[in-house]
């Protein structure tokens, strides 16, 4: 039996092979017996000997042939084809059915129509196979003679949609053998085209799509993939021990970092709080305080396994793409980073991914009660505290145990954000701390309802219930009280700066960190500041550093009396105050001219500029009467403005900048001078800080050379592996022979010049003073070859909106600060009072070392004419003195109204300045500089009664004691700097 031909669908029921008369349901090919062969039809291939074909639904209205009935003709679209007919396109597109058992050989011999190439019909004569028999040679319809319920061939089809198969349309058949037409297909039908490429697999694709892998092959890859990297996930979690657990525990409570004195023994500070390690969960924890824990920072803790999917995730593509890093999510994993040393500092992806792993074994291993009490002894709350115990004890003078329910929910929403939360508070902005204590409140209301406070609250009335508690102030370390202060800040800005160590690093890295303070001489610094400056007012402030000019290393300084405690004064001067330099700035000015192969011997002008007018500069003067020339070692001794202007102008103020720059101060600071000031800058209009200036007078100290000034000389992390160290190397500025020139001439300051008061008895001292317009800042600078010490003094009064506030060391924080004068103190009073006090203790126990001989390097080149000796009769041979200068032709610093005579000082004014007895350089009294009755120990220089020390002041000055009683109005007596 075999389908043949198309009609109604039958049923499918015994005894109904048909389906319903005039039924509209789509038919089914009908089986007939085998021999039965339909009257014009092929004869139909047995059922046995044949595939069975896909049904399909009959086209309306078509005849069928149903067990040995005659079929209708077939024409085009019918469900058969007349012999040699080719057949349609299969509903795949360039994709046809073969017949079951079509001979595909023999496909192709003859062309299917004329005028194009297409599948070939089988000649009439050809054989073809049915049912695994051939068919004789002849041309009759439908192939030629057949054996008997033998099909000469099968009929092909199509797919339909939904999965029927529809037989092939062709196009005219081509002609038939010797014995009739062909029976195999022939060519496309009319409008077909086949499909790109010829064939019958599917059609190439074009464009971008041919680049495409096919999906099966991107499955393939990605589970490939997928494999190996769970794979290696797999190897590396084995592989991953868990760290021992007393090593970790050492190194978790030893996280805070010590700092010494440059002995390296002596303990300056120890930063980060100590653990207060707590031993029972059950006793020593209320469990509110496990809650409001839990609640504010992993609500799953109980139930999850050591990780958070979700919050994993975020870590890592955080990590990956380049953001902050984000720490670990749950309680496990945050006990893991902070408990475990090896994870706390490794900011990669292989510390998460270790991280994952140990707290993935740590929650198989561990009780959660083990990881709670691990978690409370260790996690930070800030102020520098780490774990539960001292927290309670640094923000409420409590034990954990004595904790309720609101100090529980503030201390556990600060472990999300520690640091911010200090600095808010800090400034009085509580509001980040409530949020979160609010959020853990609710959280504890959500998750656990209908628990009870010790007091006997339930956890759901506590948000509406408990208020918000305020923190106690926070506990002040011992070492921040005093100068202590003064020294952990100056340490923590350059670690953050040259070493990227921030203080949260050094309270949780357990650093070793050498600083470069000399303790005895730190305390020679406070000393000398404050017993020789008691007497002043609190608004004058005084910075002090000194460095080792060999090394850089800053040795000593002072910043004021109290960084905390009693009227603290947070302001580091000796770092921060940047003041105009004032005539302490000319020795760069110095510098640059030797280098620039000019000498000390040249002659440059006393009493004006040369050129007189300078570039964009208003008029540089002096304000007392000087030669019309003097040598440089003179004009450095005097502190001679328009000198050094009219040298700065030889050089150009390039040259100057450069030297400055070299001896380490800012330059661009010093580019703000220039462009401001233009050749005001040569008498010092830049700012400068004491940590500066001692810095880059050392250049002058050392033969030209240059360390940068630092205060840490090593450091060494938690492993005892050196993570910084100090620079070594230095950068030659300037020439060791105008090294040693320049040192002559600030030599010359020292012993004959405005700096007489610094001078040592047993060794060489050189430097320089500077006191700026008004007498706003005042300085002096000094060094031997084994010091460099700069004394910067300078005064300041609080304002507030209209009103002036004085007597205060630090002004309120809705007042800003404004400079006055210092009044009667100049560089040669003060400053160096201070400056040889100290120095005498740096001194001790020192050899005297002498400064090099001097190199006279350079030509002798002469901005104005040498000036001729005036001859003067000698007392004793009457023959003219041809020694020019002499220094009695000058007028010493006692004559002077300041130390360096800068542009418009009004110091030389009438009404006369307050001074103290003792203060020889004061020239107050009267009307002004000798016109009157000063402050006068006899005739003295000016047309009467003046602060004269003798006939035209040839003898030495004479000075009071400190302790002398004041002349004329003081300050009043206060805490100074």
């Amino acid at each position: 039996m075999s389908y043949s031909s198309y009609g109604p669908e039958p049923t499918g029921r015994p005894g109904q092979p048909e389906g319903p008369e005039g039924s509209g349901r789509a038919g089914r090919r009908r089986r007939s017996t085998s021999g039965d062969t339909p009257a014009g039809g092929r004869p139909a291939s047995t059922y046995a000997s044949a595939p069975q074909p896909v049904r399909r639904a009959a086209p309306a209205g078509e005849p069928t042939q149903v067990q040995g009935r005659p079929a209708a003709p077939r024409g085009r679209d019918s469900g058969d084809h007349p012999a040699g007919a080719a057949g349609p396109r299969t509903g795949r597109s360039g994709r046809r059915a073969e017949a079951a058992f079509e001979d595909t050989a023999s496909m192709g011999q003859v062309s299917g129509r004329p005028g194009g190439e297409s599948r070939a019909a089988a000649p009439g004569g050809a054989a073809t196979r049915a049912g695994g028999l051939d068919a004789g040679p002849g041309g009759a319809p439908g192939g030629g003679p057949t054996r008997s319920g033998v099909a000469a061939a099968e009929t092909m089809v199509s797919r339909e949609p939904g999965g029927r198969r529809r037989a092939r349309t062709g196009g005219p058949g081509g002609p038939g053998g010797s014995g009739g037409p062909g029976d195999g297909p022939g060519g496309e039908g009319p409008g077909r085209r086949r499909a790109r490429g010829g064939g019958d697999g599917p059609p190439r694709r074009t464009g971008w799509r041919r680049f495409l892998p096919s999906w099966k092959i991107l499955m393939v890859g990605f589970t490939v993939i997928a494999a190996g990297v769970f794979g290696m996930i797999a190897v590396a979690y084995a592989t991953t021990p868990l760290p021992d657990e007393k090593s970790a525990k050492a190194d978790a409570i030893a996280q805070q970092s010590t700092i010494y004195y440059g002995d390296g023994k002596t303990v300056l500070a120890r930063m980060g709080t100590e653990r207060v390690t707590l031993t029972d969960l059950k006793k020593q924890v209320p469990e509110v305080v496990q809650d409001a824990v839990i609640g504010a920072e992993n609500d799953t803790f109980r139930e999850d396994s050591g990780i958070s999917l979700s919050g994993m995730a975020r870590s890592v593509w955080s990590t990956v793409s380049g953001q902050q890093v984000q720490g670990a999510s749950t309680i496990t994993q945050q006990m893991a980073r902070n408990y475990f040393s090896s994870l706390s500092t490794d900011r990669t992806m292989t510390r998460k991914l270790k991280e994952i792993f140990i707290a993935v074994k740590l929650d198989k291993q561990w009780e959660k009660d083990k990881v709670l009490l691990y978690y409370l002894n260790t996690v930070p709350f800030g102020r520098n505290t780490y774990g539960i115990e001292a927290a309670a004890r640094q923000f409420f003078r409590k034990h954990t145990w004595e904790l309720n329910a609101a100090q529980a929910a503030y201390l556990a929403g600060r472990i999300q954000q520690p640091g911010n939360f200090d600095a808010q508070e800090t400034q009085g902005n509580y509001a980040g701390t409530q949020e979160r204590f609010r959020y853990a409140l609710g959280q504890m209301a959500k998750i656990w309802p209908t628990k009870k406070t010790p007091s006997g609250q339930t956890y759901a009335s506590l948000p509406a219930t408990v208020k918000f508690p305020k923190p106690k102030p926070k506990k002040v370390s011992e070492w921040k009280k005093g100068f202590g202060g003064y020294m952990i800040e100056a340490v923590l800005d350059e670690l953050k700066t040259k070493a990227s160590l921030t203080e949260e690093d050094i309270n949780e890295g357990g650093y070793k960190i050498y600083t470069t303070f000399d303790k005895r001489l730190m305390q020679a610094a406070a000393d000398a500041v404050i017993n020789n400056t008691s007497p002043l007012s609190p608004e004058i402030h005084t910075g002090l550093a000194a460095v080792d000019p060999r090394n850089g290393r800053v040795i000593a300084f002072y910043s004021g009396r109290n960084y905390l405690g009693k009227n603290p004064d947070q302001f580091n001067d000796a770092f921060r105050a940047r003041k105009q330099a004032a005539s302490a700035f000319k020795p760069y000015v110095l510098a640059a001219w030797l280098e620039s192969n000019y000498n000390l011997n040249s002659f440059v002008p006393g009493n004006e500029t040369v050129p007189k007018t300078l570039p964009g500069t208003t008029p540089v003067t002096n304000e007392h009467s000087m030669p019309a020339a003097i040598d440089v070692t003179t004009a450095t001794a005097q502190s001679i403005n328009t000198a050094y202007a009219s040298m700065a102008y030889k050089v150009s103020l390039e040259k100057v900048k450069e030297i400055a720059a070299g001896a380490g101060l800012s330059e661009k600071d010093l580019q703000d001078s220039i462009d401001a000031h233009k050749y005001l800058f040569s008498i010092g209009t830049a700012g400068v800080t004491p940590v500066e200036q001692a810095g880059g007078y050392s250049i002058f100290a050392n033969e030209g050379k240059h360390y940068e000034t630092h205060v840490v000389e090593k450091v060494l992390n938690a492993e005892r592996v050196v993570a910084y160290k100090e620079e070594k190397s230095f950068t030659q500025v300037i020439s060791p022979s105008a090294a040693a020139d320049a040192d002559v001439a600030l030599q010359a300051v020292v012993k004959k010049g405005t700096g007489r008061g610094a001078a040592f008895p047993d060794r060489p001292v050189a430097g320089k003073t500077g006191t700026n317009n008004e007498n706003k800042e005042a300085w002096f600078v000094g060094f031997t070859p084994q010091v460099s010490t700069a004394v910067g003094m300078f005064r300041e009064v609080c304002v507030k909106g209209k009103k002036t506030i004085t007597g205060k060391a630090v002004c309120p924080p809705d007042s800003r600060t404004k400079e006055i004068s210092l009044g009667n103190i100049q560089g040669a009073t003060y400053p160096t009072k201070v400056w040889r006090a100290f120095m005498a203790e740096a001194m001790k126990g020192k050899p005297a070392e002498q400064f090099p001989p001097p190199a006279n390097v350079g030509d002798q080149t002469n901005l104005v004419p040498k000036p001729v000796p005036t001859p003067t009769p000698d007392p004793e041979n009457g023959l003219p003195d041809d020694n020019f200068p002499n220094d009695n032709n000058f007028p010493n610093d006692d004559g002077f109204p300041n130390d360096d005579g800068f542009p418009n000082d009004n110091g030389d004014g009438g009404g006369g300045n307050e001074c103290v007895p003792w203060d020889d350089s004061c020239n107050g009294g009267g009307n002004g500089n000798g016109n009157g009755n000063g402050n006068g120990n006899g005739g003295g220089n000016g047309n009467g009664g003046g602060n004269g020390f003798g006939g035209n002041q040839g003898s030495a000055p004479v000075t009071a004691p400190p302790s002398a009683p004041a002349t004329g109005r003081r300050s009043t007596p206060g805490p100074g700097q």
